[in-house]
C-alpha cells in the first residue's frame, strides 16, 4: 500500500492539513496500514477530517455494496459506499436509506461517525438508530460490534468523529419507500412565529424550512417551508450537473447582493404555494448538482454554524437570527427543522428541539459573530453539530455533550497512544475529559 503525501481541506476549506494519505482498494490492504484516522469524501465542513502532520487512510475506494436482502430491507455496505448511490439504486425497488444528510455525497462510514441526521429527524431519529451492525478494525483487531452486541463499544462509534477505529463495513436497515419520485409542496412563511407553528403542526414526512437570515423586524424568520413525500411515477428529468470552475469574488457574497438574491428566493414560490414532482435526489442533495459549489465562497472559504436548542428555548433562535441579520455577514444558505428526541451515540448530536443552520464567508466578524452564537447556544442548554464545526471553544464541550466523559474514558483505554485523534479532537479537547 502506497502512502501520497498530500494537502486537503474539509468541505468549508478554512482549515487545512498536510500529511500521508493511503487509499486501500481491500479489506487485505487496510489491514496491513498502521492505525490512523479514517476519512471519506471531506463532506464535513470543519477540522474533523484532518489530521495535520499526521497519517489518514482514504475509505472511498472501498465502496462496494456487499449484500441486501429484499424480505428486511438489510443492506451491507462497506464504509466508502455513498448515500446518494444507496438511494439512486434502491429507490426504485420501494427502499431508501431511513436517513440521509443534505448531501448524496456523504460515505455510510462518515454517516455513522456524525449520526447525522436529515429532513425526516422528527420521524425516523438519526442515522445510527437503523445501523444494525458495524465492523470496526482497531490496529490489528477486527470487532463485529451492534446494539446488542458490545453495544457500548458500539454507541461510542455512532457519532464517535472516528475515535473508536476504523468502520470498515456496515449493515443499515432501510425503510420501505413509494418509490424513486418525491411530491414536494412548497409554501411561504411570513415570520419566525409562524415557521416555528407549521414545523411543529407538520404531518409530513419530510420536512425542512429554509429562512432568509437578513430578512429582519417583522420579517425576521420569513422563509418557505418544505413538505414532501416518495411515490410512485414517470421520474421526472433530473436537471444536468453543473460546475463551479472558480473562486468566486468577494463582492459575489456581499451583503446587497445576498440580499436581493434572498428576496428573489423568497418570491420564487408563490402566495399560494405550489406543488411539484422531483427525482428523490433533487430534493434530499439539492447542491449536489453544483458540483463544487464551496467555491462560491471564494479562496477563504467559509463557515456553517449549526446548533440545536431544545423546545422550550426557541425563543432563543428568534435572538439568534435577529443578531444574524444585523451583523450582515450570512450567506443565502441557511436552514430551520424541527428535531425529535432520536439520537444513537454519546456524542451524538441531535436533541429535541430546533436546529439552525447558517453558511458565513471566512471574512471580517464572521468567527466572533459565531462565538457568540456558540455562547448563546451553551446557555440555553443546546449543542454545536460538531460535523459543521471548526471554531467551537473546548471549554463549551462538557456542557454541550454531557456524555463526552464516558466517551473519553472508553476510548482513551482503546486507543492509548492517539493514533485515531484528528485536529479536531485535538482541538476541542476530547480525551482531556477522560
Amino acid at each position: 500500500m502506497t502512502w501520497n503525501t498530500l494537502s486537503y481541506t474539509g468541505w468549508g476549506r478554512v482549515r487545512q492539513a498536510k500529511g500521508r494519505v493511503a487509499r486501500p482498494e481491500r479489506r487485505s490492504a487496510l489491514a496491513r496500514l498502521t492505525a490512523a484516522p479514517a476519512i471519506g469524501m471531506k463532506r464535513s465542513y470543519g477540522d474533523s477530517c484532518l489530521n495535520d502532520g499526521g497519517d489518514v487512510i482514504d475509505m472511498t475506494r472501498m465502496d462496494r455494496m456487499l449484500s441486501f436482502d429484499a424480505e428486511t430491507g438489510i443492506l451491507e455496505v462497506e464504509a466508502g459506499a455513498r448515500v446518494g448511490d444507496i438511494a439512486r439504486r434502491f429507490a426504485p425497488d420501494g427502499w431508501l436509506p431511513a436517513v440521509m444528510p443534505g448531501t448524496g455525497f456523504a460515505t455510510v462510514g462518515g454517516c455513522i461517525a456524525h449520526d447525522v441526521h436529515g429532513k425526516n429527524h422528527h420521524g425516523a431519529g438519526s442515522f445510527g438508530e437503523h445501523v444494525v451492525e458495524i465492523t470496526l478494525i482497531q490496529g490489528e483487531t477486527v470487532k463485529v460490534i451492534g446494539p446488542s452486541k458490545n453495544a457500548t463499544l458500539f454507541r461510542a462509534t455512532i457519532g464517535g468523529l472516528g475515535q473508536t477505529g476504523v468502520i470498515v463495513a456496515a449493515k443499515l436497515a432501510l425503510s420501505p419507500c413509494k418509490g424513486d419520485i418525491i411530491t414536494v409542496t412548497e409554501r411561504r412563511i411570513e415570520n419566525f412565529d409562524t415557521f416555528i407553528e407549521s414545523l411543529d403542526g407538520s404531518q409530513s414526512t419530510y420536512t425542512v424550512g429554509w429562512i432568509d437570515a437578513t430578512a429582519k423586524g417583522e420579517e425576521l424568520g420569513r422563509g418557505i417551508l418544505e413538505e414532501a413525500e416518495t411515490g410512485y411515477g414517470l421520474v421526472p428529468d433530473a436537471k444536468p450537473s453543473k460546475s463551479v470552475r472558480f473562486e468566486a469574488p468577494r463582492w459575489a457574497l456581499s451583503a446587497p447582493i445576498v440580499r436581493a438574491f434572498n428576496s428573489a428566493y423568497f418570491r420564487r414560490v408563490p402566495e399560494r404555494g405550489r406543488t411539484s414532482v422531483k427525482p428523490i435526489t433533487e430534493f434530499f442533495f439539492p447542491l449536489d448538482k453544483l458540483h463544487g459549489w464551496n467555491r462560491l465562497y471564494g479562496k477563504s472559504g467559509f463557515h456553517q454554524f449549526q446548533c440545536v436548542v431544545p423546545v422550550a428555548e426557541v425563543a432563543v433562535l428568534r435572538a439568534m437570527l435577529d443578531k444574524i441579520a444585523y451583523a450582515g455577514l450570512a450567506s443565502p444558505l441557511a436552514v430551520l427543522k424541527r428535531m425529535g428526541p432520536g439520537r444513537a451515540g454519546l456524542m451524538s448530536f441531535p436533541m429535541e428541539g430546533y436546529t439552525l443552520a447558517v453558511d458565513f464567508p471566512n471574512r471580517g466578524r464572521a468567527e466572533a459573530l459565531i462565538a457568540e452564537l456558540e455562547e448563546i447556544t451553551e446557555k440555553a442548554g443546546g449543542r454545536v453539530y460538531l460535523a459543521k464545526d471548526a471554531t467551537l471553544d473546548a471549554k463549551r464541550l462538557g456542557k454541550m455533550y454531557p456524555e463526552v466523559g464516558k466517551f473519553a474514558k472508553l476510548v482513551a483505554k482503546l486507543d492509548p497512544d492517539g493514533a485515531y485523534e484528528t485536529d479536531q479532537t485535538r482541538r476541542l479537547g476530547v480525551r482531556s475529559h477522560a
